[in-house]
Parts: structure tokens; sequence; C-alpha cells
């Protein structure tokens, strides 16, 4: 039987040490999966930190003693931060849970011109808390020991205006910016494919809204050090292209 796993971003690092498991942790281990004193599962901080544990306590408080620290590195060897403009209905849902899964570092939910999606700033705040939740049960399903931030939405220009993307050699198309991220966004016209780029380790992906990007924010992007590249002649949906890229990196520069 495969044992459950389970996010507490509050577990100490130690082994020995007993915790009381947060209302979410709880809910899933008593009432869900039905686990009695004396069965394991696995607890991870979201930092890199991985324990069994075993129960000691279920009812109004389920308690666990961390029994064994587990040594595992299951995250990718390239660092990819995926910049993408929030879609409708659930597919910005399904594109953050299989980013994780694909081994993604951080997503940037990101708006734009032709965002289909017009939010506050309180729906905003509940939509970036809803994602993370997202990327944390990801990372439960998948076996991932690190959770990916989600960060807080911003307008491309925004982003842009906050972020150097200034290339270290400016007389070459594809280089890095100061940070060492090579910063490229999907365009079927251009020449360059994913599959070309330079084995920099580190990678900015910029993916528009089903509208794509607007004359002006094209514009902009190259100004600001991004470059297009090219997943084949075809038109993908916005979820399509973020898992083909993040599939195509991970086969010819990563872990896949």
């Amino acid at each position: 039987m495969r044992i459950p796993r389970i996010y507490d971003a509050n577990m100490p690092d130690s082994e020995g040490s007993e915790l009381i498991l947060d209302e979410f942790g709880a809910n899933h281990v008593s009432k869900v999966l039905r686990f009695k004193v004396g069965d394991q599962i696995q607890l991870f901080d979201g930092r890199g930190n991985e324990y069994l544990a075993q129960l000691t306590q279920v009812g109004k408080k389920t308690q666990v003693r961390l029994t064994q620290k587990l040594e595992r590195n299951v995250e990718s060897p390239i660092q990819v931060e995926l910049l993408q403009v929030i879609s409708r209905g659930d597919r910005m849902d399904f594109t953050i849970q299989k980013a994780v899964e694909l081994g993604i570092s951080k997503i940037i939910p990101l708006t734009s011109e032709r965002c289909g999606v017009k939010l506050d700033a309180e729906r905003a705040a509940k939509k970036i808390e809803s994602y993370q939740k997202i990327a944390i049960a990801a990372c439960e399903q998948c076996g991932r020991n690190v959770v990916p931030k989600v960060e807080a939405l911003c307008s491309l220009s925004s982003f842009l205006q906050s972020h150097n993307s200034t290339c270290t050699a400016p007389d070459s198309n594809l280089c890095t910016d100061q940070d060492g991220f090579l910063n490229i966004t999907l365009d079927p016209r251009a020449q360059y494919k994913l599959s070309e780029l330079p084995k920099t380790g580190k990678y900015r992906i910029l993916i528009g809204p089903e509208g794509g990007f607007s004359a002006d924010e094209v514009e902009l992007t190259k100004n600001s050090g991004f470059v297009g590249v090219t997943l084949g002649p075809r038109i993908l949906r916005t979820e399509t292209t973020a898992l083909v890229s993040l599939a195509i990196l991970g086969s010819a520069l990563g872990d896949l």
C-alpha cells in the first residue's frame, strides 16, 4: 500500500519530534483515509525536508512522531520559471497542477491587454491562494518535497518594469540576463526552436493569453530581453503551450 504524503509547513526537521497535524492534514488522515494509531504517513515541509511519521494520536487532535528522515532529491536539474497570463475556467488550475508535476520552480501569474479574466484585489488574492493550494496538492501527489511558489498576480508591463532582463552579451540573441536566466516567449514565427536553446540551466518562459499578446506587448517583451522561440507551425492553446514547453525543456536539458 502506498504511504500517503501530507504537506505541513510547520514540520520540525528532527527525528523523534512530535507534531500535531493542521486541520487539513488531520481531516485527510482521520476522516478520509481513516488511519489509526500506529499507521504511517510521509510528511514534508515544502522546503526539501521529508520524514516518515507514525500516528500517535487520532481524534480531536491528530499527532504524529517523525521516525525517519528521507533523503530524496526529485527536483529538476534545470530551474524554470513560468510567466503565465491567467486563463478562464479551470485551465489555469490545470496548467499549475501539470507544471508542478513537470518540475517548475516558480509560477508567476500575469494579466495582459487581452487577458479574459478580470479580478479586483480581493478576488486576485483569493485566486493566488487557490493556485498555491493546487501546487501543494500536486507536490503531495507527484512526490516533490519542494513546493514551487505562486507569486502575486501582476500585469505583464509591471513585471517587465520590475525585472532587469537585459542580456549580459548584447551582441547575441540567445543570452542570459544578470540573474543567469534565458528569457523566452513562445512565437510560432520565431527562428529558434525550444530544443535548440543553449544549456544555461535557468529559463524564464512567458506565455500569453488565449487571444495572444497585443502588438505593443510583443514589442515590449522584445525590448525587455525576451527572445521568441517556436514549438512548431501550429498554434497551441495557452495551457498546452506551457506543458509542451516544460516537457521539451525537461527532455532536452533536464530530467525527463
